[in-house]
């Protein structure tokens, strides 16, 4: 064998590529290094030799003799392919995944068979009295092909790690769905679901509807407790237990740039029923009715939940409390009910309705003798009076929002 007759670079001169030569010179000691970084990455990472003594030991030595392989054909042919080695390395990570270990054991053992070669090199070098520049350059392709070795192995490993997490969403997402429909699904398919999922089934929940689009913040965080599916048209999340503070925070937090409403904690087997009046929520703000918040809460709106709950009931008993106003104009019609509405109120005297109504007492007491006229014993009567006065309350809702509309127009 010829001996190198590259020579020393200058200080700071580029290292040069490997003489071909020097693949001939190391080829003969693959085998030997190959058993002998085996011992000592086994040694440093025990769980490593369970997995070469057991069903996929072979497949791992052939992995490891493809990457120090792979490593000398490139410096005789450095345009040779390299596609098995590269499934192997990716391999490699995905193996680590599947053990649900990080890359750090796999990186560090690629860096360790890289030590265990270069102090093999320097034994070469010296019998056959290769230059330092040789030297210098073996040690720099070598670690550079390290860097090459982990980043395919991570490519294996983030795609296993992707595909779980994808997995875990997903089935989070139909534990959710799961949830929320309730009791015609057999509580033994949630209890697995969430058995499956390691999903703690809580006895209460709360519900949120945000507003699409929703997108989680990266630097916020919700606990892992939250089921969440920002992927559905109407994007919502479910929180164990009731919205406390430091959930409150969490949100705000995760969610900075959307909107929500919270429903009710109620029993998890009712969990619709919060995600309903949640979106209720959402749309009597998207009508005016009740003020745009970031985060709003049902518990602060139960009454207009209420009264709003059927718009199309609120009409029907309109027209029947209301009935004896009807043939009236519009304007008078609309003087007599707020009238009624201050009186059911308040209770007041002519003196105090007519502050609020900005008229004269005498102009309430006519109003009210009208009133009595027409409405007879229904006004003393406490559950006609309760109807008449939950009807005037929601339509005076309504024509709040109806106002506030238009003021943002």
């Amino acid at each position: 064998m010829p001996r190198s007759t590259t020579q020393p670079s200058d200080a700071g001169e580029p290292l040069g590529p490997l003489p071909q030569e020097f693949a001939a010179i190391i080829r003969p000691e693959l085998p030997s290094l190959t058993k002998e970084i085996g011992i000592e990455v086994t040694r440093a990472y025990p769980e490593y030799a369970r997995l070469l003594n057991g069903p996929y030991g072979q497949a791992i030595r052939l992995g490891v003799e493809q990457n120090i392989s792979v490593f000398v054909d490139r410096v005789a042919s450095p345009s040779a392919p390299t596609t098995l080695r590269d499934e192997m390395c990716r391999r490699f990570g995905r193996f680590e995944a599947y053990e649900g270990r990080t890359m750090e054991n796999l990186q560090g053992a690629y860096r360790l068979g890289a030590r265990v070669a270069l102090r093999r090199a320097k034994k070469v070098g010296r019998r056959y009295n290769l230059s330092p520049s040789l030297m210098l350059s073996f040690a720099d392709a070598l670690f550079a092909y390290v860097d090459e070795l982990e980043a395919l192995s991570r490519e294996g490993y983030v795609q296993v790690r992707a595909e779980t997490v994808e997995e875990a969403e997903a089935l989070r997402r139909r534990l959710l769905h799961l949830v929320l429909a309730g009791p015609p699904v057999p509580r033994t398919a949630v209890t697995e679901l969430a058995d499956q999922t390691g999903w703690p089934l809580p006895e209460r929940v709360t519900l949120v509807a945000l507003r699409p689009p929703a997108r989680l913040s990266r630097s916020g965080k919700l606990d892992n407790d939250v089921l969440i599916d920002l992927s559905d048209p109407q994007p919502h999340l479910l929180l164990p237990g009731p919205l406390d503070d430091a959930r409150r925070r969490d949100l705000e937090a995760a969610l900075p740039a959307t909107r929500g409403a919270v429903g009710l904690t109620v029993p998890t087997a009712s969990a619709a029923d919060s995600l309903r009046w949640a979106r209720r929520v959402l749309e009597l703000v998207d009508a005016g009715i009740v003020e745009d918040a970031p985060l709003t809460l049902a518990s602060d709106h139960l009454i207009t939940l209420w009264l709003l709950a059927d718009p199309a009931l609120v009409d029907q008993l309109a027209e029947r409390e209301l009935a004896p106003l009807a043939g009236l104009t519009p304007t008078r019609r609309d003087r007599l009910i707020e009238t009624l509405r201050i009186w059911l109120d308040t209770r007041g005297t002519a003196a105090q309705m007519g502050e609020l109504l900005d008229v004269h007492p005498q102009t309430v007491r006519y109003r009210m003798r009208n009133l009595e006229a027409r409405f007879g014993g229904r006004l003393a009567d406490p559950r006609s009076r309760f109807a008449t006065e939950a009807v005037l309350r929601a339509l005076h809702l309504r024509a709040a929002g109806t106002r506030g509309r238009r003021g943002g127009d």
